[in-house]
């Protein structure tokens, strides 16, 4: 076996949030065949409104009769699709600005490193909601008002490896023999910096699910009658305490989700830093 592989199988906080990442993503790709009750992600059945969990109904029903079971299983579908979303789109935002700050250098750098410096200095959250209510209530607006405000955080560690191997032997050799910029910052720089962007993107996935969660909960993310995590913890303040389970379930998918992503993130953190190594 791999040694790599061999490290991550041992350390059990990060196998825990692997198996719990292969679960969430298998009920994400079949869930609409594994929901009891698919047609609840959309339809209404008043006459079994707010039952409390039973056998047809494990998770109980929500104000309209839906089986919460199965809108849970479909909104993770939709959780997965905006965190890898948003980490797709903030990576190919960060990662070539953080290898042409860190790279070129001067004041290009400068104005790039700046830029992303004021962005972090603002809050994710408070800069997401901030950006999402100039914009209608969407999925799509809550997608790309985080994807605004996460990509800094690429761009910064990309910044910091570029330069790292910038001044390497490897990198000078390369310029000796006449290799173009583009060829090193992109075939050899930017894969011996993929391990700490990986670790990153992990994390972020679920954060990512967290904070879009929470602009759902707020009306700025996902929008009736969709499915949504956050979104269903909303309109279930209105029943607590009485209809505990309407808030419990969805509750209980986004904490074991975003759960899964760090604990994942951490143990592959460990494997490329061990300095960063997390007391056990």
């Amino acid at each position: 076996m791999n040694p790599i592989l061999r490290k991550l199988t041992r350390d059990i906080p990060a196998m825990i949030g692997l198996v719990i990442v292969v679960v969430v993503l298998v009920i994400a790709i079949i869930g609409p065949w594994i929901a009891p009750y698919p047609g609840d992600a959309a339809a209404s059945h008043l006459a079994r409104r707010l039952k409390p969990p039973t056998g047809p109904f494990p998770f109980g029903t929500d104000n309209l009769g839906r089986d919460i079971l199965s809108r849970v299983i479909l909104g993770a579908r939709g959780a997965l699709t905006v965190a890898f979303t948003v980490v797709g789109l903030s990576m190919a935002i960060g990662i070539p600005l953080g290898l042409i700050a860190g790279y070129r250098g001067g004041i290009v750098s400068e104005l790039i490193m700046r830029v992303t410096d004021a962005v972090l200095a603002i809050p994710q959250l408070v800069l997401a909601l901030a950006l999402a209510q100039l914009m209608s209530p969407s999925l799509e607006s809550a997608m790309l008002a985080l994807s605004l405000t996460y990509w800094p955080f690429f761009t910064r560690i990309v910044y910091a490896e570029a330069r790292r191997l910038g001044n390497s032997l490897f990198v000078d050799a390369l310029r000796g023999i006449g290799a173009r910029p583009l060829r090193i910052v992109f075939l050899h720089i930017l894969p011996n910096a993929a391990s700490p962007i990986i670790v990153r993107a992990t994390i972020g996935l679920g954060f990512t699910i967290l904070t879009a969660a929470v602009l759902g909960f707020l009306g700025m993310g996902a929008t009736p009658p969709a499915p949504d995590w956050g979104l269903t913890i909303a309109q279930s303040r209105v029943y607590l305490p009485d209809a505990w389970w309407y808030a419990l379930y969805p509750g209980l998918a986004i904490l074991l989700t975003v759960m899964g992503f760090n604990l994942l993130g951490d143990g592959l953190r460990d494997l490329v830093d061990p300095r960063l190594r997390r007391s056990r």
